[in-house]
Formats: structure tokens, sequence, C-alpha cells
């Protein structure tokens, strides 16, 4: 068969193939083209999902007559004033969008610059281009979505869902934008200039108000990278991941190599069927990230995956870290911002007050010490704490003066105006979670290797991370083209190797990083803490249990055990008053 050139109609459909996916897509090329144009206001309406009809004006630049004209031809753009495409600075930067959308619908765009003394029009059927009295910026109006491909439009999904996923494309661009404000069938609104803690709540819901943990933090080799935004308190969780807003220089993605970030930081405080919400922002210079990648521009690669992922992981387990008295004691200061010190089980706290834990229970001497494989809990005469003495005191620390045991399960105790209750077990796994991970990375040098065959590939994919090996104790290097070497690893680690490194293999062809040696280590420390903590059905005397919420309160991640379940819930008086209609 011999090689055709393919007419133009042709190209444009195909192209549409691959950009204009549903309504959603033609939304957000639009909206992009938008923001790129400078709007800081942009009204979307839609009818039928899409199908009917879909206009979104904007209040941008607008465009001279010359410009409209070249705007529905392929690959032309304003967005690449060079031939760069390693410096995007752009949403858009293609010049695909309108001739793809113009090729499967009824098109028409009205614009004005400004500076032309009218506004234009263009008809994308016919390419006729008229004045018009439209007055500012530009308004495009799609019609009869894919009327000309009706193969595609049968695989269009009902109304409700097609304006569903709208509807998440107007989310994502206005977590991207606080700055500009959206209005969707002027029934979702996003006003410009939100507070960014109100633009939480307004995409995600009002249950993450007072919940959110701020993230703000700068990579030490490389000065040009920064993480900033917003993580949920573990407590706070979804079943899907509908509620994770990812972007790379405010360009909204879904990128494995930060998706998986994100599931490594949060391992050990939330269980694998969970998803944390957030909206983080990744800014990294432009030459270190390729958002070639694809036509929609929701993938992205980066020069150097490993040190992105690593970056973000220890960003997040930072913020994760604080203890509740670390919480307590930043919202009292006012040198620190709100939103970095909110926390979800301490927002009914006098926040006046500086909360400061008791050292007679914190650091190696605490009254919960481990033995040699156990945990040796304090007796009564051995805890150097009068109860009674410090009533007063402990009443204003974090989780309050201990009432007494429920159940043998649960300890509760009083703080100020509020209940607490604390899970006992909850508690003191963590506890000794974190200090079994402090001490956990013990390494065995081996007087023989252990070698480890596996296809080419896969052996070059595994020596890839052996820098992130060495810091989890296992010392790798290779063996031939085919193998690989185990020189040292953790002192009593005796797993199925070659299983091991298959996955970890798979994962890093698949993702560019792994999370393989983590999840093992968290695996096995987790199950320990489990057996080896206060169980419950425990009796415990007031100064154990005075013991264990003064450790809680100065233990990372002390708000949930490593199973992801809450450690302790707080309940206000005035809640406990309306049970028993005293409002």
């Amino acid at each position: 068969m011999p090689i055709r050139v393919l007419p133009d109609f042709l190209i444009n459909q195909i192209a549409a193939g691959e950009v204009v996916e549903r309504p959603a897509s033609v939304v957000k090329e639009l909206v992009e083209n938008a923001l790129d144009a400078g709007a800081d206001q942009i009204v979307v309406d839609v009818v039928d999902g899409g199908r009917t009809m879909i206009s979104v004006i904007d209040n941008g630049c607008g465009m001279s007559r010359d410009d409209l004209t070249h705007s529905i031809q392929r690959h032309a753009t304003s967005k690449l004033p060079t031939d760069d495409l390693l410096n995007i600075n752009f949403m858009g930067f293609r010049g695909e969008a309108l001739p793809s959308i113009a090729s499967v619908s009824d098109m028409t765009i009205d614009t004005n610059n400004g500076a032309d003394g009218n506004g234009w029009v263009l008809d994308c059927n016919t390419g006729e281009i008229r004045p018009s009295a439209w007055d500012a910026g530009t308004r495009i109006r799609v019609k009869n979505l894919f009327a000309r491909t009706p193969a595609r439009l049968k695989f269009l999904r009902g109304d409700r869902a097609e304006m569903m996923s709208v509807l998440d494309v107007i989310k994502r661009l206005a977590m991207a934008r606080a700055d500009v404000g959206f209005t969707l069938n002027n029934k979702w609104r996003f006003p410009k200039n939100q507070d960014m803690s109100e633009r939480l709540a307004a995409v995600m819901g009002d249950d993450i108000r007072g919940r959110m943990l701020a993230v703000d933090a700068s990579s030490a080799s490389n000065s040009n990278m920064r993480l900033r935004g917003y993580i949920s308190e573990p407590t706070l969780r979804r079943a899907t991941s509908v509620d994770q807003f990812l972007f790379v220089n405010n360009r909204p993605v879904r990128d494995k190599v930060l998706i998986g970030a994100l599931r490594a930081a949060y391992m050990d405080v939330m269980h694998a069927r969970e998803f944390p919400l957030c909206a983080l922002y990744l800014d990294l210079d432009p030459r270190s990230v390729d958002v070639n990648v694809s036509p929609a521009k929701t993938d992205v690669h980066f020069l150097e995956p490993s040190h992105v992922r690593a970056f973000i992981i220890k960003s997040l387990r930072d913020a994760l870290a604080k203890t509740l008295n670390d919480r307590i004691v930043a919202v009292a200061s006012p040198q620190v911002a709100q939103p970095a010190a909110a926390h979800p089980q301490s927002m009914n706290f006098n926040m006046s007050r500086t909360f400061v834990a008791s050292p007679r229970h914190s650091g190696p001497d605490s009254a919960f010490m481990f033995g040699a494989g156990r945990v040796t809990m304090p007796e009564k005469n051995d805890v150097a704490h009068d109860v009674a003495c410090d009533a007063a005191t402990d009443e204003t620390r974090p989780l309050g003066r201990v009432i007494g045991q429920i159940a043998n399960k649960y300890i509760l105790a009083q703080s100020g105006e509020n209940l607490v209750i604390i899970d006992q077990h909850a508690a003191h796994e963590r506890i000794t979670y974190e200090r079994l991970r402090r001490g956990a990375m013990k390494s065995q040098p081996l007087l023989t290797p252990i070698v480890v065959h596996l296809r080419d590939e896969d052996a070059t994919a595994v020596l890839s991370i052996a820098d992130q090996m060495r810091a989890s104790g296992l010392h790798i290097d290779s063996f031939g083209d085919d193998a690989v070497a185990i020189f040292e690893k953790p002192a009593d680690w005796d797993l199925n190797w070659a299983e091991l490194f298959q996955s970890i293999a798979d994962e890093v062809r698949s993702n560019g990083a792994s999370s393989q040696l983590d999840e093992r280590l968290h695996l096995k420390l987790a199950n320990y803490a489990c057996h080896h903590s206060v169980r419950a059905g425990q009796k415990l005397d007031m100064a154990q249990m005075d013991a264990l919420l003064r450790d809680i309160e100065n233990t990372t991640r002390g708000g949930e055990c490593n199973h992801g379940r809450p450690v302790y819930k707080i309940i206000p008086i005035t809640e406990i008053d309306g049970w028993f209609e005293r409002v």
C-alpha cells in the first residue's frame, strides 16, 4: 500500500483524538489558554455536560485580527517566544488545542485586544472573520462537540458524570491559581484572591478546616527546588485520591513520582487503602522537568526523579513528625504562621498558653523503657512524679490530667474544658514504633556476599537506587551484568532477596524510584511494636497512665498509631453539655 499524505481535516481530527478526550478536556485547554492570556476572571458555562455547548469567557489580553487568524492553525502558539522546549513557562505551548477542538465541533471566537478599536469574531467552520461589538478579553463557544465524529460521541458518559469531570478540572485549576476568580455554571464560585484556607475548604470540603498542615521546604542540594502547600493530618483521609492536588511549576499533574512520594511519606501513619488530602506545589528549574510528554500535559518527566522523590518524602515526613507539644507551642508563638500549627485534635485548647512537656517523662529515661526484646512497665514507686502535686499543671498540658481508665482500654483525662480519651495500646504502639525506628538501621556486614541473579535490565534498575538502599542499611553492588551482590544488610533481615529485588526493579522501571525497602522495614517494626506494647485490657495505675500521656505528647506522629488509627480524641465540654440538653 503506498504512503499518502493525509488531508488537513483528518490530521486535525487525529490530533483532536489526542487532545480532546471529553468535554472536560476542552474546558481544560480553553481555561489554560485564558490563564496564559493573563486573565484573572474566568467564567465557564456548560450545557448537557458539554455535549451541546461549552462557553469560556475571560478578561485576558485578547487577540488582534492576525493573531485570531493564526489561532486555529496547527502548531501556532504565542507561548514559545524562542525554540527552547526546555524552558516552558506557560500552561499550553503545543498550538494544537484550538484547531483540534474546531475540527470536532462548531466553534466561534470573540475577542478584543483593546488596541484595534473594535472586537473580532471568528467562525472556525468557515474561517470568516468580521468586526464585532465584543469589548474586552475573549469568549470561545464550542457547540455540538463530536458532532462530526459520532463514534467519539457514543463513548461519552452521562451528562452528570461529564459535568463532574468538568468540575474536577475547574477545581484543579482553581487550586493552581488562587489569585484568579473562577465561576462554573453560575453555581460553583471561587473568588479572585481568595484566602488559601478558604479555597482549600471550597474545593475539598468544610471538614478540612483546621486539619491541614502547612508545608514549606527547600532542597539542601538544589537551591531552585521548593515544596510548599498543605497536607492533611493522618486522621483526615479519603477512600480515593480525589482530593489530592499536585502541581509542578503551577501546572496540575498526575505524576507517579509525586504520588509515590506522598504515599511513602504517610506509610506509617495511614492505612495503605486510604488516601491523604493535599495541595502540594513543587517549584523547580523548568530545565529539570520535561512537560512535553503527553498531549494533555498532565504527565511530566523529572531529570532526577530519585532526588525529587527523596526531597518530597523528607519534607512531608518532617511536617508530619511534629509532636503534640511542638504544635501547641507553635500555635502559641506569634512568630509562627497559624496554618503551619493547625492540629485537628488540639484546636480546642487554650492557645494563649505555651505548653512545656515534663522532662521527667521524655527522652531515654522515660517511664516506658525497653528491655531486651520486651517493654518494661514502671513500678508505682519507680515513677518520680507526684500526680496529686502536679494535677493543676497536668491539666494545662495538651492531653491534660489523668482522671482514670475505662474498660482497661482507654485512659480518660481532662485538659481545660475538654475531655480527652486516649487509646492506651495505640499510644504505646506509636511510642514503641518511633523508638525502634530510631535504632533500626543496624547493618550486618557479610563474610560471603549474597548474589541475586536478575535480567540485565532488572539488575540495572536495582543498582540505579543503590544509594537509597544504603540509607536503609542494604549495601549492594553489581556482580556481572545480570546479578546484584549484597555485601551488607540489616542485621536481622532474612528475606527472599530475588523476589524483593524483582519488585524493586519493576517499581523503578515504572516510577523511577521504589518504596519496597521502606515498606518492608515499616511492616517489620510495626508488627514488633504492636506485639510489644501495652495491650487493650491491661490494667494501669495512675502513674503509668500519666507517664504514657506525657510520652505521647513528645512522640513524633503521636496523633495516630502506625496502622493509622487515632491515638486520642478530644471532646469539648460544650458537646457533652449538648448530650444532656444543657445548651
